[in-house]
């Protein structure tokens, strides 16, 4: 007889297991590690739980819960610095591609049940590329959307520099020969700055308050879960920063960036985005996840850093009502005064 797939929460002194379950599986990502989980509930004030299906007491799969409150009742969804919450599957270790199939399947299926039962207004995930099969859930009502980001394999550094475009090789090997530096260091003052200079430069957000967001770089830092990098000009000043998530999975994930902007022209961004590359691979990670492929300038620039754009596939389950109208009703205002522009502006160019 076949063991039943179960599933539960984990209680605390469970999370190494899980730990060691996001590391090994193709799905895993920082984002999912409780050490992370707990260094953005220390930051925003969310709380986090970790619910598992498990057969023969091994871990199957899972996904990690980062829950917020809202007036419409408790949800969980993607959210800035956490681009991936979504499922987990601990790979098996059969050659037979049916036992492989029915593992997977009996997973997602003990997982999805689980899911369905909770009482949060709202259960969006957002998966890797690795995380494809997902019919268990959209047949049972679920919705499925596509969502892209740019990946950069760097397992093989010859091949990524080959796939880099032109005129970004050509930006890297001039800020070289002009004596810019990689440096990997605490200098969160610097990052900050640039960070707020860029989102009043682009209208890019501000993923943190200041202080917040302080916080959470320490305690990445101190868990060996983030770098901070610069690109440094010989007197030391700062030309261009970034922030990646790293860890004990081989895939990294550059999440924020920016660039001084009395210093764009020198292509400090491009040397940065390229030794960043070249101090993860030595280190060991394969890949380096560049966040988000959205139709912009900023995706141009990472399609030109030769990442592949790979397929995302976030699954929801439909909102409880009463969530879904809170959301409806705290955007009337917003609604109501683009409606406003829309008006005035028809009726400027009707009078032009």
């Amino acid at each position: 007889m076949t063991a039943a797939t179960t599933t539960r929460l984990l209680p605390p002194e469970d999370y190494p297991h899980w730990a060691a379950a996001v590391a090994a599986s193709p799905d895993g990502s920082v984002y999912s590690l409780p050490d992370y989980l707990d260094s953005l509930c220390i930051a925003t004030g969310g709380s986090f739980r970790v619910l598992v299906a498990e057969h023969d007491g091994r871990i199957a799969g899972g996904v990690a819960l980062f829950e917020r409150d809202s007036r419409w009742g408790t949800f969980v969804s993607p959210r800035r610095l956490l681009y991936y919450n979504g499922l987990v599957l601990v790979p098996h270790t059969s050659s037979s591609p049916g036992r492989v199939a029915s593992w997977r399947l009996r997973t997602l299926d003990a997982l999805e049940r689980a899911l369905a039962q909770l009482p949060h207004g709202r259960l969006r995930f957002k998966n890797r590329s690795t995380c494809t099969d997902l019919r268990t859930f959209q047949s049972r009502g679920w919705s499925v959307q596509p969502t892209y980001t740019y990946v950069v394999h760097i397992d093989d550094l010859p091949t990524a520099w080959a796939r880099v475009d032109k005129n970004q090789r050509r930006l890297i090997a001039r800020c070289t020969e002009q004596g810019l530096r990689l440096s990997n260091d605490d200098d969160f003052d610097a990052f900050h700055r640039l960070h707020l200079q860029t989102h009043e430069r682009k209208g890019a957000p501000l993923y943190l308050p200041r202080e917040n967001f302080l916080r959470f770089v320490e305690t990445l830092r101190a868990r060996n879960l983030c770098r901070l990098y610069h690109a440094r000009l010989p007197n030391g000043r700062v030309a261009a920063t970034q922030l990646v998530l790293t860890g004990p999975h081989p895939v990294s994930h550059t999440v924020c960036a920016g660039a001084d902007a009395e210093l764009l022209s020198l292509g400090a961004a491009s040397f940065l985005r390229w030794r960043v590359l070249e101090d993860l691979a030595a280190a060991g990670y394969r890949a380096n996840d560049l966040t988000d492929a959205e139709l912009n300038s900023v995706t141009t620039f990472k399609s030109q850093l030769g990442g592949e754009l790979s397929l995302c596939l976030e699954v929801s389950r439909p909102d409880h009502w009463r969530f879904r109208l809170g959301q409806l009703a705290a955007s009337l205002p917003h609604r109501a005064r683009h409606g406003v522009r829309r008006a005035l502006q028809r009726s400027a160019a009707g009078s032009a």
